[in-house]
């Protein structure tokens, strides 16, 4: 019987509400038994498990309370321990900001602290560089124009106005670089849907590289990944409406959905495919768990 009802529970849930549960468990987890937060957990899979219960999805609030608190005290944010073999202050910074942002806490304090410690780590061309090591960016490594697509999105959440000479860096970036791969073009199409020029240089690069059964890859003519599938998911729900994005972007939905895992989760997207990283496993399902409530229609 336990048997049956797990069936029947599989079979009613929402894929969103499967991945939710998951992470639900996973997020305290690495604090529980690492006795420190982690940008996969804490900064990844909370910014998802936030905009779920911001969405209506069932969220116990107990799992996110010790991440609610790490994360209005940013003077902590450099003792902790992230992806093994990866460590940079930078990005953890960027990914627990967009984590504290996304939660919506009581009070401003926090997020424009977490907002000022985001602009020492700004390059002088507006952008966030995070060294990949000639990758593409990965899930827990972010990459050049995600990271700073989300630093930017934290300063804008932080204040528009206070923060207008970084964020206008930022935006000239994006209206300069060139994407090197189709995560890069995706955030950028993610964070200027209504430039033309980086329309022009982007938008077809994605469209053109989306495969037969609807995913992307870093690049096009590779297998696709539900990494970079759910940046490109992401970034065509921002884009004012066009037939054809539209119906790229319904097609991804349906290959995220398809590739869900018992678990709840996804499998991991690493760089070079195919390894094995719970660190690349958590920030994935949290990075496809986000595309999907952000284009679910139903809510």
């Amino acid at each position: 019987m336990p048997g049956v009802l797990a069936l029947l529970f599989l079979a009613a849930a929402t894929p969103e509400q499967r991945a939710i549960d998951y992470l639900a468990g996973e997020v305290p987890r690495w604090q529980q038994e690492n006795h420190c937060y982690s940008c996969h957990n804490n900064g990844d899979g909370a910014r998802a498990l936030f905009a779920a219960m911001r969405r209506g999805y069932a969220v116990p609030a107990t799992v996110l309370a010790g991440t609610a608190d790490w994360l209005q005290h940013p003077d902590r944010w450099d003792n902790h321990q992230g992806a093994p073999g990866f460590s940079s202050p930078k990005l953890a910074h960027v990914q627990f900001a967009a984590a504290l942002a996304e939660a919506r806490l009581p009070g401003r304090e926090a997020l424009l602290a977490a907002a000022e410690s985001l602009l020492a780590f700004q390059d002088a061309d507006g952008s966030w560089r995070i060294d990949t090591g000639g990758m593409p960016g990965a899930p827990a490594t972010y990459g050049l124009a995600l990271a700073t697509y989300m630093a930017r999105q934290t300063l804008e959440n932080a204040g528009a106005e206070r923060f207008r000479a970084p964020i206008e860096r930022a935006n000239r970036w994006f209206e300069a670089a060139a994407p090197g791969n189709i995560l890069d073009a995706a955030a950028m199409l993610l964070a200027m849907p209504r430039s033309k020029t980086v329309r022009d240089r982007c938008l077809g690069m994605v469209l053109n590289a989306q495969t037969s059964d609807g995913g992307w890859g870093p690049q096009r003519n590779t297998p696709p990944e539900d990494f970079d599938t759910a940046i490109v998911l992401l970034a065509l729900n921002a884009m004012p409406d066009t037939h054809q994005a539209a119906k790229a972007s319904a097609r991804s939905r349906q290959f995220l959905i398809s590739r869900q895992l018992p678990s709840g989760g996804w499998m991991e997207t690493t760089r070079p495919s195919g390894q094995q990283s719970y660190a690349e496993h958590i920030s994935t399902t949290s990075w496809v768990l986000y595309a999907l409530l952000m284009t679910d229609a139903k809510r």
